[in-house]
């Protein structure tokens, strides 16, 4: 069973970067998709990048040109670097498979962009 676990997030000024990790506790290799979603107070969850086992990426409009996704199958880890941050990037931030599982949601990280 795959534990995944967020951190990196924390207060940063607009304009500022931040680098986000997903560790997860077992072999991610069996997760052929994994991406990382959002979630903004009043907002629903969604999905902001994905990548596939192979490398393919995928980004949300909102996040394109300034996010980074990655991924390291011996590390069993994903990151998430994030550049240019808005205030309206402001959410908790998940890593899940892609589409989600229910039992990969962990507590997420927050992340909020104010001056």
């Amino acid at each position: 069973q795959v534990r995944l676990v967020e951190s990196g997030g924390g207060l940063v000024q607009p304009g500022g970067s931040l680098r986000l990790t997903c560790a997860a506790s077992g072999s991610i290799f069996s997760i052929n998709d994994m991406g990382w979603y959002r979630q903004a107070p009043g907002k629903l969850r969604a999905l902001v990048a994905r990548i596939t086992s192979g490398g393919s990426i995928f980004y949300a409009d909102s996040v394109k040109g300034r996010f980074t996704i990655s991924r390291d199958n011996v590390k069993n880890t994903v990151y998430l670097q994030m550049a240019s941050l808005k205030p309206e990037d402001t959410a908790v931030y998940y890593c899940n498979s892609a589409p989600p599982e229910i039992k990969y949601w962990g507590q997420g990280t927050q992340v909020t962009v104010s001056s």
